[in-house]
């Protein structure tokens, strides 16, 4: 700033100079201000008027502002604009300060680093990501500051990126000198922080996990050996530093992340089967319809199950087995989600008051949940199903006792609104509250008397910060004021006083009321002190419940479904029952029945099934709801079915759908390529893979080759036979099963009835030769003469298709049938080969044009020349 700024401005461009890339908040007064681009910012994601500071000066600024008060309403909405926020404070009383205030930044709010509830979403983790990338790995380290969930890893770029997406994020921090582009770098939503690079180093990263955990090595963790982890996860410690974040005890633990144990999604099967986000607006994903978690504890544990579903038999019959126990013993579900649903947060009231962050009626849902705790636990008492998620449960008896003794039933928001220490507790504390309110009464005693000794009818007594308690006496009394009253302020229609006895008074008001206000705080903040301490004991609570909370949910969808408990074997194969589609089924208006169908795949005999049929017919789901169906019993749900014997998968990888990705230039096609790669790279032993119109966004005879191809390379691999179901409109891939011995050909029946089509979503073995895509086309509503034409034109090209093979073709055909490949693979077909004489006059004098050396002007004649034959002029 210039020299001639006020002290004021000077003092604000010092505190900013410390935080640039955020936005500076300003306690003025009763306002929290911001200038310069902090306010153009602010005012935009505020929708607060933006006004200018020494208009028309050289000093002129942009100003933007709101009052402290309402700092919890304004915060949250910067933060989630995707901003860091430095809440700059007056950390001394200004009637005290001697010239400038001193002011400082008492708190940094970052989308990865709050504690604000407002801007935390209950049912979801907020997760502060850092990464390094090494020579050969990347580590990657994964805090929920408002939980103290804290996980390291470290490997290749794929696996970072499996991480990251189910974590996901809402801020990362990197180098300053790295590239924000590196494999598994979330999307642009995630806020994104450099640092300086001296804190992504090994050392320093060990060094500060060592102290903040108290121990010589990080063995205990199983990070010794993991250097790009360890760095990583040094760097989120040290930006918790940065971000005024020093009450951090509640991070206890740091859990090493394995690529082992949990089923692998790649970023596009995560989106195409719709399991947390709906590809549309108005869609519903796999979440929303097992979501009946009763606590946002239980909400945040399920997103992380359906994120990474075990692959284990073991752990996962071990969750169906208490599964099974709730859908058999309703009475003690019910009762279960009841006091589950009073719980509250206890994860994360546990961690604001270790660090020092909770209001007295946050310490009163605490005690709550804990007695609904102990209810729980008297409930589920003697199933043994439900042990292994119950037995870390600590009833935490000596903290209910003091919470019940101390905390008042019903405290206040905060000690200055009201008691929130219970009476009858602490003698003084008791005494001080006693006099104040005498006190109070007192005050009424002295308006009554002296309104008796003078004579003025209309006394009153009130209070203000310049001179505390006064005597108001309108103007039309004021010759009946006594001599030893003293006058301290005319107004316009009346007159203030004091008295010696009315100060006497005022200073036992003030001691009683700050006495007490400081007793109340000093047994508060003991309160605090004792619940902090114990925080393991509360996050085991909360982790045993979250646990508890979604396998009650798992019961209550299953037995509102109709969905059964599937069972495992360690051979790979799938066979299903009268399988659904768990979110088709439940948007389906309710005299629409949901069509089951049966599905086996087997690698020794089955590896491969070929699905034809129209569209709208039910290929896609039928494919979608296979590997949800294997999802869903792989997080412990049951699943929508009438019979299910499954195998754990590591990974399902799916192509469905198609879509352009302008942001990078990729065209439809290229994006299917793009993903279809990602499956054949990644394959493994125990995938199922769904793959849905391969090929079908380039040229017909391009699209068949490329799935023949595809489909000849899973079934051929000469080490892996993945499981996999394969739709497509190219019937030409039917002949693929009388050659390759594992390739079934399924299709989804139809029926054709008075010309129309009735679609009976049945998958029956054998292949279909008709896609009745006119059909549908009239079904969507194109007009009658487009549906006439496309029959003619498909008579036409289903007659030539028909006739015999050009010369050198017939040749040609039995060294592709040797090779795998379709007849007629790498042909286009040609606008002109349709039977029509104006047609066939265009493409005459379009071949005979010399493009080479045709002017513009001849250019446009030719044109005009076509125009009139299309016209009926030529």
């Amino acid at each position: 700033m210039a020299g001639k700024d006020t002290p004021l401005m000077q003092q604000y461009s010092r505190i900013k100079k410390q935080y640039p890339d955020a936005i500076l908040l300003f306690r003025v007064g009763d306002f929290y201000e911001t200038f310069g681009e902090d306010a153009i910012r602010a005012a935009a994601a505020l929708e607060i008027v933006l006004t200018k500071r020494g208009n028309g000066s050289a000093s002129e600024i942009e100003l933007a502002g709101f009052p402290h008060h309402a700092l919890d309403n304004y915060l949250p909405k910067l933060v989630r604009a995707g901003n860091r926020v430095a809440v700059c404070d007056q950390l001394e009383d200004p009637r005290l300060a001697k010239g400038i205030v001193k002011r400082g930044i008492t708190e940094l709010v970052t989308p990865g680093a709050t504690f604000h509830d407002q801007v935390l979403q209950a049912r979801t983790n907020n997760y502060l990501a850092a990464f390094h990338a090494g020579k050969q790995e990347t580590g990657v380290a994964f805090l929920d500051l408002s939980t103290g969930d804290f996980h390291a890893g470290q490997g290749p770029a794929a696996l970072v990126e499996r991480w990251m997406r189910a974590f996901s994020p809402s801020e990362v921090l990197y180098e300053r000198n790295a590239s924000a582009s590196v494999p598994g770098f979330p999307g642009e939503k995630c806020h994104r922080t450099r640092m300086d690079d001296w804190v992504f180093k090994a050392p320093f990263g060990q060094e500060k996990l060592q102290k903040h955990f108290g121990t010589q090595s990080l063995k205990g963790f199983g990070l010794e050996d993991w250097p790009e982890a360890v760095t990583a996860a040094g760097a989120i410690l040290q930006y918790l530093e940065l971000t005024h974040h020093h009450e951090v005890g509640h991070i206890r633990h740091l859990r090493r992340l394995t690529a082992e144990g949990h089923l692998w999604l790649d970023r596009f099967t995560v989106r195409n089967l719709e399991l947390i986000q709906p590809m549309q607006p108005d869609g519903k994903a796999l979440l929303s319809v097992l979501d009946a978690t009763a606590s946002p504890m239980g909400g945040r544990m399920l997103r992380r199950w359906m994120s990474m579903p075990l692959t284990d038999i073991g752990g996962i019959e071990q969750r169906q087995a208490a599964v099974q126990a709730f859908v058999e013993q309703p009475e003690i579900r019910d009762t279960v989600r009841n006091l589950l649903s009073g719980v509250g947060d206890l994860e994360r009231l546990a961690s604001k008051a270790s660090s020092l962050r909770i209001l007295p009626r946050e310490l009163a849902q605490i005690r709550k949940g804990l007695h609904a705790l102990h209810a729980i636990a008297a409930a589920t008492e003697g199933e043994p199903a439900w042990i292994p998620f119950l037995e870390g449960l600590v009833p935490c008896d000596a903290l209910l006792a003091q919470l019940d003794r101390e905390l008042a039933d019903e405290p206040a928001l905060t000690v200055a609104r009201g008691p929130v220490i219970r009476a009858g507790v602490f003698p003084e504390l008791d005494r001080l509250r006693d006099l104040r309110q005498n006190a109070h009464a007192a005050l009424d005693a002295i308006v009554q008397a002296e309104s008796l000794r003078t004579g003025i009818p209309s006394l009153k007594i009130d209070s203000n910060q310049v001179f505390g308690y006064y005597l108001e006496v309108r103007h039309a009394h004021k010759d009946k004021v006594p001599a030893d009253w003293i006058r301290k302020q005319t107004l316009t229609q009346a007159e203030r006083y004091i008295t010696p006895e009315l100060k006497e008074l005022e200073g036992r008001i003030l001691e009683a009321q700050s006495g007490s206000e400081q007793q109340e705080q000093r047994h508060l903040d003991a309160l605090i002190a004792a619940v902090a301490r114990e925080i393991a004991a509360l996050q085991e609570n909360a982790a045993g419940l979250a646990r508890i909370d979604v396998l009650a949910s798992f019961a209550t969808v299953a037995e509102e479904n109709q969905y059964v408990r599937p069972t495992w074997q360690e051979e790979f194969a799938l066979e299903i029952r009268g399988g659904r589609h768990p979110v088709i089924e439940r948007v389906l208006p309710a005299d629409q029945p949901y069509v089951a169908n049966d599905l086996t795949l087997d690698p020794k005999s089955a590896q491969l099934l070929m699905i034809t049929g129209p569209n709208m017919s039910g290929k896609s789901a039928l494919l979608r709801q296979t590997a949800l169906i294997c999802l869903m019993g792989q997080c412990g749900s049951f699943v929508p079915a009438t019979s299910a014997h499954l195998s754990p998968c590591d990974r399902i990888f799916s192509r469905v759908g198609a879509s352009d990705n302008l942001a990078t230039g990729e065209s439809t096609f290229m994006v299917e390529m793009n993903e279809t790669a990602s499956i054949v790279n990644n394959l493994t032993r125990r995938s199922l893979v769904i793959l849905d119109e391969i090929g079908r966004g380039t040229s017909t005879y391009d699209g068949v080759s490329i799935a023949w191809a595809l489909a000849e390379y899973l079934h051929e691999h000469p080490h892996l036979r993945p499981l996999t179901l394969f739709a497509t409109h190219y019937h030409e891939l039917n002949d693929m099963a009388g050659r390759f011995p594992r390739i079934r050909n399924y299709n989804v029946q139809v029926r054709e009835v008075g010309g129309q089509v009735v679609f009976l979503r049945k998958l029956v073995e054998g292949g279909s030769n008709h896609s009745f895509g006119i059909h549908v086309a009239r079904l969507a509503g194109l007009p009658d003469s487009i549906v006439a034409r496309a029959q003619s034109l498909l008579a036409q090209l289903e007659q030539r298709s028909a006739a015999p093979s050009a010369p050198g073709e017939t040749e040609m055909a039995p060294q592709r049938e040797e090779q795998g490949v379709p007849v007629g693979a790498g042909m286009q077909l040609s606008f002109f080969q349709l039977d029509d004489p104006v047609l066939l006059q265009i493409r005459d004098q379009v071949l005979g044009l010399d493009i080479d050396h045709l002017t513009p002007v001849e250019a446009l004649m030719r044109l005009h020349e076509i125009r009139k034959v299309l016209s009926g002029k030529g």
